[in-house]
């Protein structure tokens, strides 16, 4: 057993968390942090059903917790998951309730299905979350009608999680599995890291493997050690 983790110790309560993480974490709405990146996104979640406008499209980087809110959305709102192909039946699905369509821009889509789609959420009154990494001005639609209801959309921005929200990040990962970090480490691999809360997983899980199977504690070498095979620039001072 490395000094880091203290067993006996019982795992703290998420404060609030921006992402779903794999490792025993709380993934619910009391879990999640309102940091400033997240902020408008958080709040059009927590309006739903007094949305704006019946479709609202998340939009974010890799990594910003698009899908945690998506999730949060789906589990509160009952929403089922769709995706807009030729010949598919996501219409039909909007008809009865709420809609949750992920990745828009990775995943593709048939524009008039998601026209259709989006003309079902209007007159039936239900909603229809969107999330995306690119804003649909990029998106190839190529049906004048459909990008006219995407204009009409509300479209909220996630933005790049600062280094306050990605230390508590790390903190919090590493608390989770029963591991106290000094804040300097913490500092250190923050400054260094991609602002990326994927990473931050990624970061923690490889310096837990990496401090078990040496039976040792984990440092500042080690953090350097992954930040290195992760791309990053790591810097001595």
């Amino acid at each position: 057993m490395t000094e880091n983790h203290k067993p006996g110790a019982g795992r703290p309560r998420a404060e609030q968390l921006p992402l779903a993480f794999s490792h025993q974490t709380a993934t619910g709405r009391e879990d999640l942090l309102v940091a400033a990146p997240l902020h408008a996104a958080v709040s059009i979640v927590d309006e739903w059903p007094r949305w704006p406008s019946p479709v609202v499209i998340l939009v974010g980087p890799q990594g910003s917790g698009k899908s945690h809110l998506a999730s949060i959305w789906k589990n509160t709102s009952g929403a089922v998951e769709i995706k807009p192909q030729s010949g598919g039946d996501a219409a039909r699905a909007a008809e009865s309730g709420p809609v949750l369509f992920e990745d828009a821009d990775r995943d593709g889509f048939d524009d008039t299905e998601l026209f259709h789609v989006i003309n079902t959420v209007r007159e039936n009154g239900t909603s229809l979350l969107i999330t995306t990494r690119e804003w649909p001005a990029a998106w190839p639609v190529t049906l004048p009608d459909l990008r006219s209801r995407l204009k009409a959309a509300t479209v909220v921005e996630i933005g790049e999680p600062d280094e306050d929200l990605l230390g508590q990040v790390l903190m919090k990962l590493f608390a989770d599995r029963q591991l106290y970090m000094d804040d300097k480490l913490v500092s250190y691999i923050v400054a260094r890291m991609e602002r990326s809360l994927n990473t931050a997983q990624t970061i923690v899980e490889r310096l837990d493997r990496l401090g078990l199977s040496r039976g040792a504690r984990i440092s500042r070498a080690m953090a350097a050690e992954v930040l290195t095979e992760l791309g990053s620039d790591v810097d001595e001072d």
